[in-house]
């Protein structure tokens, strides 16, 4: 009898013990042996938590950096912006002189100093963002064929590698052209007349010829876009200057004198271009993709661009015929995001260079934001179109890190930050202990431990009156 009592009493204070243990630590699993298969699950979520939480903190250094690498790029384009507004005023050769001139171009070699110091020292911690080594660089070497490339670190949805850049041109780009109906020999004259071309008026007088007026014609070029030629039949012959459909030719002629009025468009280049990519395996692998001209309004039908981005400019000889050629090669330099708890999720984003012989060197042949001088002749409207171009492409590297920020980082830190509430909720129903739960244990094993030594008390007496008993009492 008082060994069922002691065995009782044993029991209890075992489970008081256990009561005491999960009450004083919070947890239900002190040790392995309370719940081994729940252990097992709750240190794979633990590490999983701790990998969130890390997680987390590695997206926000990303935002805080994309918002680095903003503000700089932000200030790139102010200077571009008042590096047009210098190259505006260069161009107004009527009344700015020579000195002018030279003080225009000492204003915009200090802003391209300014630009040259942002890429070169911008950077987060020691990882410099905006000098090349922190995203893909494409080297032209087919000069002849290629005038340049911007590939902003995504291909095919997938990150760029290093390696060549092939080109296969499908449709070769033409430019506008049409031939008068009309022919005119030698000095004849047209008679009194005007005609409309590309929304500006010439006007034919009593002793213009036909040479007379593809004069006319080509003294407005940079107004019209268009030049004009005579063929060997005297037929007027108009071209536009630039290639693809966005350099239409538009002739309204009410006094009938190339025999009808017309509406020619050119051809944009079409291509497909391949190459590296590094696939979700973490191999590189060559990927094609169409590249279109003209998709932009105001591009040329040279100049190709994907659905990411990516540009390629053609020559007149690249993209004037179809044909495969190898363009160049790319060097990459990505930034890479850990991103989430496992060793696979992260993340490749890539920031091309901002320096001045970079931006703006797909417009004219061998030209750049660092050539631009506006003290030569045409030097401020190449400079214009140069800046003009410069500007669209620091704009598409914001665009990009924008999105990248706002779609994919800040998204990214949402989720976590979801996820790792979740998985903490399930670790603690897991691991932790239910406090009301364990007091009521508690209670009912501090009552049973007293009733049990009360009865052991009791039970160790028995013994006692037997022998008393045989005593005699």
């Amino acid at each position: 009898m008082a060994m069922n009592a002691l065995r009782n009493l044993s029991s209890t204070d075992a489970e008081m013990s256990g009561a005491i243990a999960r009450l004083s630590s919070g947890l239900r699993i002190n040790s392995a042996a309370d719940d081994p298969a729940g252990l097992i699950i709750s240190e794979g979520m633990r590490a999983q938590i701790r990998g969130i939480q890390k997680a987390i903190s590695n997206a926000q250094d990303a935002v805080n950096m994309a918002k680095t690498a903003d503000a700089a790029l932000d200030e790139v384009q102010r200077l571009l912006r008042e590096i047009r507004a210098v190259a505006v005023h260069a161009a107004n050769s009527g009344v700015v002189d020579s000195a002018q001139l030279q003080a225009d171009q000492a204003d915009i070699a200090s802003a391209i100093q300014s630009i040259n110091r942002i890429a070169d020292q911008t950077a987060w911690g020691t990882r410099k963002l905006l000098n090349g080594t922190a995203g893909v660089t494409a080297n032209i070497t087919n000069i002849t064929n290629v005038l340049g490339a911007y590939f902003g670190g995504t291909f095919s949805n997938l990150p760029v590698a290093a390696g060549s850049i092939g080109v296969n041109v499908t449709t070769a780009a033409t430019q506008s052209t049409w031939t008068a109906a009309t022919a005119y020999a030698g000095t004849a004259t047209l008679g009194v007349g005007s005609f409309v071309l590309n929304g500006y008026t010439f006007h034919i007088t009593a002793t213009d010829t036909l040479a007379d007026v593809m004069e006319k014609i080509n003294n407005q070029s940079g107004n019209t876009g268009v030049v004009a030629t005579i063929d060997s039949t005297n037929h007027l012959v108009l071209k536009s200057t630039e290639y693809g459909a966005n350099f239409p030719i538009t002739l309204f002629d009410p006094y009938n004198k190339f025999g009808a009025a017309t509406n020619v468009t050119g051809v944009n280049a079409q291509a497909v271009v391949t190459v590296p990519t590094v696939q979700p395996d973490g191999t590189t692998a060559a990927t094609t993709a169409a590249f279109t001209g003209g998709l932009r309004s105001g591009d040329s039908g040279l100049k190709l661009t994907d659905t990411y981005g990516n540009t390629i400019t053609l020559t007149p000889a690249g993209g004037g015929a179809t044909g495969s050629f190898t363009a160049g090669q790319l060097t990459t330099g990505n930034l890479l995001f850990q991103i989430g708890a496992n060793w696979d999720q992260n993340v490749a984003f890539s920031l091309p260079s901002t320096r001045a012989e970079v931006l703006g060197s797909d417009v004219i042949p061998n030209k750049s934001l660092a050539t631009i001088d506006v003290t030569v002749t045409g030097g401020a409207t190449e400079a214009i179109k140069i800046i003009d171009a410069a500007i669209s492409q620091l704009s598409q590297i914001r665009g990009r890190l924008g999105s990248f920020q706002k779609n994919f980082l800040e998204s990214t830190l949402r989720s976590l930050n979801v996820t790792e509430e979740n998985l903490t909720a399930s670790e603690s129903q897991i691991r932790d202990a239910d406090i009301a739960a364990e007091m009521m244990r508690m209670t009912k094993t501090q009552i049973l431990k007293q009733s049990g030594m009360a009865v052991l008390a009791q039970a160790n007496q028995d013994p006692q009156l037997v022998l008393n008993l045989l005593r005699g009492g």
